[in-house]
């Protein structure tokens, strides 16, 4: 299979790029405006559908237990509600105790090292292009309670289930080994009770420009960009890995092809206290590409999206999907949340919240020759306890007591880390 990556270098006339790009598929596609509008028919037939469901359950998301996963796997009725809403809940990936001794430890380990008195606010403007302020997110990577959760059996029996719900294979060859996932450092929320907090706009990740500019890309959205929408697959992962975000300098961008986002609930949380809120199917991808291509859009602009930035979604261009966001169900501290990588999610506002908000971040990213590579460059990080190469280089880690090291890795950490 050939991995020739797209280039990861922002065109100098991105502008002009776009302006092309839209002419081009417009002639493509012919009647933009009747493809959206089925776009639209079917988007608000699955919101429709996961809101029937909310009002009968409580929850318009599926819900596997650990302990099923670990004894036999998902099964098929699981399986399609998972594909068709895009996110899925599983409950206990580590027992309520354990999770909240996670916590505990992850207090100490910042209070021993006095993160408060170090920390110096966001080190980018990722999410600046959003309505809402970014959430309590701490750039720490490196804690023992973040990688005793990234190595552990559970966590890899949930990662190989999920990256089964995807078609990994195809004429061209193998995309990922759904069996071996990389360790993916992300960061930490720490919320504290009593907090007030606007929570983060809705938005996708895995790309902004990129998903209508690269050329990986525009092989997997093909058949959405051929007007063929019926015969899209979003499960399909042909072409992903292959797809590179843009290289901005000192911000957060994505080196890794992740099947899933996902957090793991640290604390007990509650419906109504600044929970995810997803859009219920991974189709209104199709929606947020052809909406630019509309003519009250300016030829230049792709409904907010800019260099280096996540890829935002606005009531002003987006109202289908802002109606559709449907908040996750209530948690407690070991669940764990799983998205399709391009699931639209937010995080709903809070005034005063009951109890603590915390969560570690961690996601699915399959072993692929991109993986790979990335592997390397946090097996590096790791042995200096530095921030990862997608983050910027804050380092708050590097001379930290009580970091996680080398001697502490079991088989699924080395893997993980490309060893």
């Amino acid at each position: 299979m050939d991995y020739s990556f797209a280039s990861s270098v922002l065109p100098v006339d991105y502008k002009k790029n776009i302006v092309e790009m839209k002419r081009a598929l417009r002639t493509q596609i012919g009647d933009v405006e009747a493809l959206f509008e089925q776009v639209c028919a079917v988007v608000e037939r699955e919101i429709a559908d996961a809101r029937a469901q909310e009002a009968e359950t409580g929850s318009a998301w599926p819900e596997i237990e650990q302990q099923q996963l670990m004894e036999g796997g998902i099964t098929e009725q699981q399986k399609a509600l998972i594909q068709r809403r895009g996110c899925v809940v599983v409950r206990q990936t580590f027992p309520r105790e354990q999770a909240r001794a996670l916590d505990k430890a992850m207090m100490d380990y910042l209070d021993d090292n006095h993160f408060d008195r170090q920390y110096r606010g966001p080190g980018d403007d990722f999410f600046g292009s959003l309505a809402a302020s970014r959430p309590e997110i701490f750039p720490i990577y490196w804690s023992p309670s973040q990688m005793l959760a990234r190595q552990s059996p559970a966590i890899a029996r949930v990662q190989s289930s999920l990256n089964r719900l995807w078609t990994f294979e195809s004429p061209q060859g193998r995309w990922f080994d759904p069996d071996n996932n990389i360790i993916y450092p992300d960061r930490i929320r720490r919320r504290p009770p009593g907090t007030c907090s606007q929570g983060l706009g809705a938005h996708t990740d895995s790309g902004a420009l990129e998903r209508w500019l690269s050329p990986a890309y525009q092989k997997v959205f093909a058949r959405i960009f051929d007007g063929r929408l019926a015969e899209y697959d979003p499960w399909n992962a042909a072409w992903r890995p292959q797809a590179d975000e843009y290289q901005m300098e000192n911000t957060t961008t994505c080196s890794a092809f992740r099947t899933f986002q996902g957090w793991t609930a640290l604390s007990d949380m509650e419906t109504g206290q600044g929970l995810l809120h997803v859009v219920p199917t991974p189709l209104a991808m199709a929606y947020i590409l052809l909406r630019p291509l509309l003519s009250d859009v300016p030829e230049d602009e792709l409904c907010g999206v800019a260099p280096g930035k996540v890829l935002p979604v606005s009531a002003q261009w987006h109202p289908h999907l802002i109606n559709g966001l449907c908040s996750i169900p209530s948690l407690q501290a070991g669940d764990s949340v799983w998205w399709h990588c391009d699931l639209i999610h937010a995080v709903a506002p809070v005034e005063n919240q009951r109890g603590w908000g915390n969560v570690m971040y961690i996601p699915v990213a399959p072993m692929c020759e991109k993986n790979g590579q990335y592997a390397q460059r946090v097996r590096e990080a790791f042995e200096r306890g530095a921030s990862p190469a997608d983050f910027p280089s804050e380092d708050y880690e590097i001379t930290w007591e009580g970091r996680f090291t080398a001697g502490k890795i079991n088989e699924i950490g080395s893997r993980g880390l490309g060893m």
